[in-house]
């Protein structure tokens, strides 16, 4: 039976979070999560009420190899895989929910210096078969195993990446993608958290690395026009 998009249970009442899907997939093992991570994962953003960060990154970085997929693969997937090397500069994080849709959005400002603002928007949502899947554009997306670190950070593993398409996920070559991607979340205080990703390929070694930190702040205001 195809893993469709289209077969999605109801989100929980408030809208969809990453910390129930993420209480599901680790079971026993979340508790082992830092209380301050668990906390922030268990916000639910209803619908018209995202939850905002604001940080920066103090290493964006990648290589020959990842500068060119990233602009052979901007058409398809612009902001996924950012072919510049930067560092020290603002990024705004925005999560939201969309009605009637389980899926968990998630939405990236970088503002690299004397560049346009690049922004990437993908979503997360759990397979008919308890599967974590993170879509990027186009029907492209990845598997992600999640484990609970010995200092109850938390890390996400790619295990695939796949092409969806009419419902389909049809796997892709590991020779034809950045690399197996790895990331962390570690805490820092109650407000504060930092974030490594790493995208490693088996033949062309470290492809992409991002490094920053951020907090949850309030809501920008809207002006009045």
């Amino acid at each position: 039976m195809p893993d469709s998009l289209a077969a999605r249970i109801a989100p929980p009442p408030g809208g969809p979070s990453e910390g129930e899907l993420f209480k599901k997939i680790l079971g026993r093992r979340w508790q082992g999560l830092h209380p301050d991570i668990r906390r922030r994962f268990d916000k639910n953003p209803s619908p018209g009420q995202a939850l905002h960060y604001r940080g920066a990154l103090s290493e964006l970085r990648c290589s020959r190899f990842g500068k060119l997929l990233g602009h052979l693969t901007q058409p398809l997937i612009q902001g996924a895989l950012i072919p510049y090397s930067d560092a020290d500069f603002p990024v705004e994080i925005q999560v939201y929910a969309r009605p009637n849709d389980p899926a968990i959005y998630k939405q990236r400002i970088y503002r690299l210096h004397g560049r346009q603002p690049i922004q990437f928007t993908s979503f997360m949502r759990e397979s008919e078969r308890g599967e974590v899947l993170e879509y990027v554009g186009m029907g492209l997306g990845m598997k992600l195993v999640l484990s609970v670190e010995d200092n109850g950070s938390l890390h996400f593993q790619s295990d695939g990446y796949f092409w969806d398409v009419l419902g389909w996920r049809i796997p892709l070559p590991g020779l034809l993608t950045p690399g197996k991607t790895f990331l962390w979340h570690h805490n820092e205080t109650p407000e504060r958290f930092n974030i490594r990703i790493e995208i490693r390929h088996w033949l062309m070694g470290t492809t992409f690395t991002q490094v920053g930190v951020f907090e949850e702040v309030a809501a920008p205001k809207t002006v009045a026009a």
